[in-house]
């Protein structure tokens, strides 16, 4: 299982996400108020990084380095779910 630490943001702000892992790598999409998000995981030359909508909904940038810890900490940011 990928992308466990964005998984717990997400659960945390109890937002219903779809996962999936193909080739080793993990992809997430949720909505979030009216809106669709993605987290995609990617590896380039050894590198790894993410896809990811979260920061700006009608954008994607890629996201390397630390990108779990800097995705979860942006989901966590924003408000919560209406139960």
């Amino acid at each position: 299982m990928r992308l466990q630490q964005v998984q717990e943001a997400l659960k945390e702000k109890k937002i219903v996400y779809e996962y999936t892992e193909e080739d080793g790598l993990g992809s997430l999409d949720f909505d979030f108020r009216g809106l669709r998000f993605h987290v995609w995981e990617y590896e380039d030359g050894g590198s790894f990084g993410a896809e990811t909508n979260v920061f700006e909904a009608g954008r994607s940038k890629d996201i390397e380095g630390d990108y779990e810890k800097i995705i979860s900490e942006e989901i966590l940011s924003w408000p919560d779910m209406i139960q």
